[in-house]
């Protein structure tokens, strides 16, 4: 194979990948809405729903057993998948505000998002701070308003929501056919046709469609029907009107309806990625450059975990392929520490199943097996010249807490444990001279991360942890180590270091913090960047 004809296949399999996150407030069905896709494209024969329901077991890409047990994500997935000749990398999110900066990171690794909305609910508070994050990146949207086989609001009403809250002009596709609560099934605008569902048991199987003529709906569903079309037709002479420049350029959203766990509307919006979601484009390095998809092989890490197996306890980095073709068992550069990189165990990630991977191209994500000497943020390339992607940034935390064994003869499986869970992201990690590395003090964005941690502690590294909350709740960076002994000699101060070199400046409140700016005025505090920025 001649140069030409191997950039070439590069490009053509790059044009084949959709790599996008579904992001939501929690509890809108996001884990349901997962697996119902790897139903709908026939990689896994039936449907489990969150855990708990009777009958049904727990959903593919919720594998952490706090996860099964609470029926919430609290840490990214990757599923990948292919559907009509399109190889799907999906990643799902965690819902709650807590592990916010997880999905941060996520968002980096994908080209678009489908934003879940909960007929009852609308938008909510976290479901606008990931937009919000979309939005900066310039990461176009699919919107899919989710269980509408349940009482909730009315059609009009929530996609008025979005353009009045978050200036994202709603562009329906389809639209329901009765009530939230009444779901008969759907106008499809493409071509004034209706949509009729049929339950399966559960919804635990694809859910069979039948198309009907406007005529025929008319008289099978009447004036829901009638509601239905005019409806929809009010809100497309509004600028509603369906262009796909206004969703690449995330200025509108196509907007679906369905009902996930029934598997409603869900085919609808599998075969809209394949045809609307952009697939990769050459991303730009830390100096801003481009970087062609046929050049040499490049990825960055997103998402470390450890756990995945608990039978082995290994570590999977889970890297985005930037450009060039990923072979296994290539010798690559970690552009961090400039030290090279076997990448002779890569898999192919599927939930919390996985296989080996061989190949990979631009858009794929791939997991690197016992990678312990990765990090979030790295970038793995090679050939010449060098590159290196702009790192992931961390977010400011809010809460503080020192941790320590519970039983001191299990200190050495402590230092291990909370050494991985930094590595991982599961919390920051944070020390002093005053405590010393025997007492590192965990920094979250939020206290459901402090549970995480514990728990994994207590299950993965049999080390029970005690945790003292430490009562900050102002924090910036200090920008003058020089000036670290004015901070330290406060009464409700100190400075703890970061893993990253930052020294962070603890302050009991921010009314604190401003007494002693008016005390000490030369004194250099930064912000540290917060979510959503």
């Amino acid at each position: 194979m001649t140069a030409t004809d191997g950039a070439q296949d590069v490009t053509h399999e790059a044009r084949r990948r959709r790599s996008f996150a579904v992001i939501s407030h929690p509890d809108a069905g996001k884990s349901t809405l997962t697996e119902a896709l790897a139903l709908h494209a026939r990689v896994i024969s039936e449907a489990g729903a969150v855990h708990g329901k009777a009958g049904r077991r727990g959903v593919v890409s919720d594998w952490m057993s706090m996860e099964q047990a609470r029926g919430i994500s609290i840490t990214s997935a990757a599923l990948q998948f292919e559907y009509r000749d399109c190889v799907i990398n999906l990643l799902d999110t965690p819902g709650h505000a807590d592990f916010s900066e997880d999905t941060y990171r996520v968002l980096s690794a994908v080209d678009s998002a489908v934003m879940l909305l909960d007929a009852a609910k609308g938008l909510e508070p976290q479901t606008l701070k990931l937009f919000d994050v979309c939005r900066h990146r310039g990461i176009p949207v699919l919107t899919f308003i989710n269980k509408w086989d349940r009482p909730g609001r009315e059609a009009l009403e929530l996609c008025d929501e979005l353009l009045e809250r978050i200036e994202l002009q709603p562009m329906p596709l389809t639209w329901p056919v009765g009530v939230a609560g009444q779901f008969r099934g759907v106008v499809d605008l493409d071509d004034g046709a209706f949509v009729r569902y049929e339950r399966t048991a559960g919804g635990a199987t694809v859910a069979p469609e039948y198309r009907m003529s406007p005529d025929d709906a008319e008289a099978e569903v009447g004036e829901d029907w009638t509601r239905a079309v005019e409806e929809a037709e009010l809100l497309t002479s509004s600028d509603g009107e369906f262009d796909p420049t206004r969703y690449e350029d995330a200025s509108a959203t196509p907007v679906l309806f369905g009902a996930a766990v029934l598997n409603f509307g869900v085919r609808r919006l599998l075969d809209l990625l394949i045809d609307l979601a952009p697939a990769p484009e050459p991303r730009k390095d830390a100096d801003g450059a481009p970087r062609p998809l046929d050049g040499e092989f490049s990825a960055f890490v997103f998402k470390v975990q450890t756990g995945m197996d608990p039978a082995h306890r290994d570590q999977v980095a889970f890297a985005r392929v930037c450009s060039g073709v990923f072979e296994r068992g290539m010798v690559v550069t970690n552009a961090t520490t400039k030290r090279p990189f076997a990448t002779k165990y890569v898999q192919q990630v599927f939930g919390q199943q996985r296989s080996t991977m061989d190949t990979a191209y631009p858009g794929d994500v791939i997991g690197l097996v016992n990678a312990t000497a990765l990090r979030v943020g790295d970038t793995l390339y090679s050939g010449k010249p060098a590159v290196r992607f702009p790192g992931l940034p961390q977010f400011a935390p809010a809460h503080f807490a020192v941790a320590r064994p519970a039983d001191l003869s299990r200190s050495k499986q402590f230092r291990k444990g909370v050494d991985q869970l930094a590595a991982e992201g599961v919390v920051q990690l944070l020390r002093s001279d005053l405590r010393g590395d025997a007492s590192p003090v965990f920094a979250a964005v939020g206290p459901m991360q402090f549970e995480v941690a514990s728990h994994r502690l207590e299950h993965e590294f049999s080390c029970p942890v005690v945790l003292d909350r430490l009562p900050y709740s102002a924090v910036r960076r200090l920008g003058d180590s020089s000036q670290r002994g004015i901070v330290d000699a406060g009464r409700r101060s100190e400075v703890l270091d970061r893993g990253d070199g930052t020294e962070l400046a603890l302050f009991e409140d921010e009314m604190s913090m401003r007494v002693m700016l008016r005390q000490h005025p030369e004194l250099a505090l930064e912000s540290l960047l917060a979510e959503g920025d």
